[in-house]
């Protein structure tokens, strides 16, 4: 039997290894095997990762064999040793999920260095300078990466305070403006701090190094911003990560180096050109991590013609042979160029409908491929509003566009600020010096993100994009008081809690608040959903109660509204009249009330019905306990003993004690179980009567006007074949007369909600009254899984952290429990009829994931807000071709 192999040369692997070798990997094999300047390296395997956590979190023995035979591979390629003094072999050491997840792993860089190798790269390289900026570099990574989470004495930001210091000491600005015995002294002083925190030397040992810092990122891979990011995009924790060892390449060896980060397209807006930024004299992380706020990429081709001609010959055709934008990592020393890193560039909505465009356009990828491309959350940033300066206020600062997009809120200056903003229901932007991984909670707090140092390729920057928040980085004339909790910007002074606004598109900051208005999606973005709809089996309908939301719905392509809520129609200045019914001793008072009210709400229907044009239109009839249009039992209770107290007796006092009798009948331990729904129209029937022969007179006035209508009215909560036939039969009636007296005939059809979980045991009965079923999963997953929405937040999140739940199933359908109730009701209905149409109407409807499903299960049409309409669409799009590519998580 063939023994399982953990570590792989970059020479022995390619692209289609994500799985075993992570992405990075994989596309570092696959890079190497086509001939680019790649340094050498290998791969220890994400099934050495889970081996790691099968074994209480040990990296089993026969992985550290096959890394040391790597390692003399690579040893070999180098021409160095790794741990000798006279040639020194130094490596870095980054993790490699199967998805790019930056930021939210570790990485260590300069590995290998200590006080003899540092002399002995001193005396190979003649630049004592730039080996102890490697060596500083080295050990303030290696502490925070591998020993802070024990020791939080060893904290990067511990580091820096120390190297702050001692640029003060020289009187310095820029970390370049230390000279070689300046970092000696940075590299003493770390030292003797990582002693004094440990109370032991700092490893000396290469190989021991090596270790710590593989067991170092595959804990990485269980951190809190790692599953968060997991999380967030339903990656398994079972997947693993990768660890990439490779030899290392200076961008820090004088003027003739440097580091970049560059896309082959513009991340931001998808223009076609090489578009990034570059350091002279830095490595990676410098760039990454925003410190220093870098040049644009183009200076290379003034400053390094051959290097620069070099990198776009290379870029296109990396991007050529993926077939899709790339995000490159390279570094440039003394003069050589070096590819560190590629993978598919995360992009923002607007980017990524422009690039699937063109390059359908320039013969890369066919229109099916293109649909695969864009994510719905992608999309759906496309969505976002943006500002609009209609009092022309002046910008206080300028930065980077880093993220498209316009946001306002209250200025936090750190993460848990933002957070406990947002918790108390206010719009946040987050304002940093830079952000780190540590910040992504905030960040997902937060409208918008604003940083003072950092370019387009920074932390802050690439989570924004992945995210949709709108973020200006690199922001200069900013200057942070973390002590007073001030944001001084030239001759203003914001303090934490002020409001300002940003552009993410174009990169300007105001002081207060700005209005916003809905993006508008026109060219690129057309283009690519009537590609979309070529693809789409299922149609996409709008969850609408007025013509306003109905206009906007048809705007992005709703094809119908899926949900009217007529009782949303009941509210504001027709509470009353509401009231008045409620409150009626008689019924010749309560119909007098209802007549009062099928006008108003004929209005309504008219004016949905015209912007809906000749497309279906659902409208569900009153669901909600009629105690939701009264005064809370509490409130009463309080305003009729204030009244008493005050002996303040009359017509008012009267009035208060009628309506609160009339609550007190009416109230319910459980409304949500209660007297609402069918239950609710079998009990006062006058109500869905009046609905009814609105809805109907609406129709046929509409018709008249030219336009040939199809209401479909729904009732709602029938959990009894009789309920449903009971009421159908008498709405039937008022349906008939109502097209009799207004002298035509409109095409209407009755049907009902799927909402108790007995409806979907029994609908082979209830679909023989049933012209039309929609599942209404707000309910039935609260009914399946016996627990309320608004109750179940206190544990939902526990549960699915402690993986009792795979994710939020008032989120996404529940497939096993919830989906299996579908499943069996859809087969006994289409026994019964097999053309039922069939459809889904609660907020799962807008959710890529349960519209996968829906389209699994056949159903006719999903139903969601009118601002995920695109996203629908999208969906069922990608589930509509399944053999397309698997989306970029």
């Amino acid at each position: 039997m063939t023994q399982k192999k953990y570590v792989y040369l970059f020479s022995e692997g390619n692209k289609e290894w994500r799985n075993l070798l992570g992405g990075k990997g994989a596309n570092l094999a696959e890079m190497t095997n086509i001939g680019l300047p790649v340094p050498a390296g290998f791969t220890i395997t994400t099934e050495a990762c889970n081996e790691f956590y099968a074994h209480d979190w040990q990296v089993p023995a026969q992985v550290w064999d096959e890394v040391n035979v790597a390692l003399e591979q690579v040893e070999k390629q180098s021409e160095k040793r790794f741990g000798e003094a006279a040639n020194p072999l130094l490596v870095s050491v980054r993790s490699g999920a199967k998805f790019s997840m930056p930021g939210m792993m570790d990485t260590v860089l300069n590995l290998g260095l200590n006080d003899e190798t540092a002399a002995g790269l001193t005396k190979l390289t003649d630049n004592e300078r730039f080996v102890f900026d490697a060596y500083r570099r080295f050990i303030m990574m290696f502490s925070d990466i591998v020993l802070s989470g024990d020791v939080p004495a060893l904290s990067r930001h511990k580091f820096e305070r120390i190297f702050d210091a001692i640029k003060q000491d020289k009187h310095v600005q820029r970390d370049t403006d230390l000279d070689a015995k300046a970092l000696h002294e940075v590299v003493d002083r770390y030292k003797a701090h990582f002693k004094e925190a440990t109370g032991y030397d700092f490893p000396a040992d290469p190989k021991e190094q090596l270790k710590m810092a593989v067991e170092a990122v595959f804990r990485s891979w269980m951190n809190d911003r790692a599953i968060l990011y997991r999380q967030k995009y339903n990656i398994p924790s079972e997947w693993g990560t990768a660890v990439n060892v490779q030899a290392m390449v200076f961008g820090n060896m004088g003027s003739d180096s440097g580091t970049g980060v560059a896309f082959t397209r513009n991340p931001a807006t998808g223009d076609p050109h090489i578009d990034g930024e570059y350091l002279v004299n830095a490595q990676g992380e410098d760039v990454v991590a925003g410190v220093r706020t870098p040049l644009p990429v183009s200076t290379l081709e003034t400053e390094q013609p051959a290097i620069y001609q070099q990198f776009s010959t290379i870029a296109r055709r990396l991007e050529n042979h993926y077939r899709d934008m790339q995000d490159i990592e390279f570094t440039v020393e003394r003069g050589k160029l070096y590819i560190l890193q590629c993978r598919s560039g995360k992009r923002t909505g607007a980017a990524a409908v422009k690039i699937a465009v063109d390059m359908v356009g320039e013969g890369l990828i066919s229109k099916a491929e293109a649909v695969n491309r864009v994510s719905p959350e992608q999309l759906e940033q496309l969505l976002h509003p943006r500002l609009v300066n209609t009092e022309k206020l002046p910008a206080i600062a300028s930065g980077l566009n880093a993220a498209p997009g316009g946001a306002v809120g209250h200025i936090a200056l750190d993460a848990e600020t933002a957070i406990k903003m947002k918790e108390e229901g206010k719009a946040v932007i987050l304002v940093r010096k830079e952000t780190n991984p540590d910040d992504l909670g905030g960040m997902l707090a937060a409208a918008g993100v604003l940083t003072q140092l950092g370019g387009r390729t920074s932390h802050a920057a690439l989570v924004a994009r992945q995210y949709g928040i709108p973020t200006v980085c690199g922001c200069g004339a900013l200057r942070i008081d973390m002590h007073s909790r001030l944001v001084n910007v030239d001759d203003h002074t914001l303090e934490e809690g002020d409001v300002i606004s940003i552009d993410g598109t174009e990169g300007k900051v105001y002081h207060g608040s700005l209005h916003t208005e809905p993006a508008r999606v026109t060219g690129n973005f057309g283009t690519f959903m009537e590609w979309v709809d070529e693809v789409r089996k299922m149609r996409v309908r709008a969850n609408c109660d007025t013509p306003e939301q109905a206009r906007e719905a048809v705007e992005l392509g709703a094809e119908g509204i899926g949900l009217c809520r007529t009782e949303h129609m009941f509210l504001g200045d027709r509470v009353r009249l509401v009231q008045t019914m409620i409150l009626a001793e008689t019924e010749e008072a309560r119909e007098s009330a209802l007549n009062k009210l099928k006008p108003l709400q004929q209005e309504d229907f008219v004016g949905i019905f015209r912007e809906m044009g000749e497309r279906p239109v659902t409208i569900r009839l009153i669901d909600p306990p009629l105690h939701e249009f009264l005064p809370s039992l509490e409130e009463l209770l309080v305003e009729t003993t204030e009244l008493r107290v005050r002996e303040q007796f009359g017509p008012a006092y009267d009035e208060k004690m009628r309506m609160l009798s009339k609550v007190r009948d009416l109230h319910e331990h459980n409304p949500m179980l209660g007297l609402r729904g069918v239950r609710l129209s079998i009990y006062f029937p006058g109500i869905v009567k009046m609905q009814t022969a609105a809805i109907i007179a609406a129709a046929c006035q509409v018709k008249k006007e030219g336009l040939d209508v199809h209401p479909e009215i729904m009732i709602p909560l029938v959990g009894i074949d009789t309920e449903l036939r009971e009421v159908k039969k008498d709405l039937e009636a008022v349906a008939q007369k109502s097209m009799k007296e207004e002298g035509i005939e409109v095409d209407y059809m009755f049907g009902t909600m799927i909402e108790i979980p007995r409806a979907t045991l029994t609908a082979d009965e209830i679909a023989k009254d049933a012209e039309f079923f929609s599942f209404g999963t707000n309910d039935l997953t609260q009914l399946t899984y016996g627990m309320s929405r608004d109750d179940a937040i206190k544990f939902l999140p526990l549960y699915i952290e402690q993986k009792l739940m795979p994710a939020d199933p008032t989120e996404t359908i529940d497939r096993k429990g919830v989906g299996r109730l579908m499943r069996m009701c859809i087969e006994d209905a289409q026994k019964v009829k097999p053309n039922m149409k069939l459809g889904i109407c609660g907020e799962h409807g807008g959710d890529p994931d349960s519209v996968h499903f829906c389209h699994e299960l056949g159903l006719d049409y999903v139903s969601c807000s009118p601002r995920r309409i695109p996203v629908a669409r999208l969906a069922a799009a990608q589930a509509a071709s399944q053999g397309g590519a698997e989306r970029d998580r």
